[in-house]
């Protein structure tokens, strides 16, 4: 499985992913730091959705993926795991903060890195065909959620 941005409770404050930079900031009601104009996207995968697909592929008899590959002319199966629903980085920080009205956080920019790609969504093609699944929870379901585990969680 090829697991693409992963996001909910439990995840570390500060392990650097957009989505905890920016909730943490705001909480904190520190400026919400966007690189580059904010137009790159990128993809958001609420955490019980990896774990339903990684459920499925444990599940699957070995001469299920055997011949699944086999159909589809591949050596194995490389799943992409994520939601392919796409957001700007600009649009994530606005729901961080629609989501936290009051928090006095506003939107800096700051210079893109070089490296930095403009799109990332994967292509769950594989992933549907071979387990039958797709993601089910929105950014806009799992966010609020994710903003509550932090509210809680102890400081790091």
């Amino acid at each position: 499985m090829r697991i693409f941005n992963t996001y909910g409770p439990n995840m570390h404050p500060q392990d650097g992913r957009v989505i905890s930079n920016f909730i943490m900031q705001a909480l904190a009601g520190k400026p919400i730091t966007i690189y580059g104009d904010g137009s790159q996207t990128r993809s958001f995968q609420y955490v019980s959705d990896l774990i339903a697909a990684m459920r499925v592929f444990m599940r699957l008899e070995r001469s299920d993926v055997s011949g699944f590959c086999a159909k589809h002319g591949l050596p194995m199966p490389v799943l992409n795991v994520g939601n392919p629903e796409e957001y700007t980085i600009r649009q994530l920080a606005e729901q961080v903060l629609a989501c936290l009205p009051g928090c006095g956080s506003k939107l800096v920019c700051a210079p893109l890195p070089k490296d930095d790609p403009h799109r990332r969504r994967p292509d769950i093609g594989l992933a549907q065909a071979l387990l039958g699944w797709q993601p089910k929870v929105p950014l806009r379901e799992g966010l609020p959620l994710t903003i509550a585990y932090f509210r809680q969680a102890p400081a790091v």
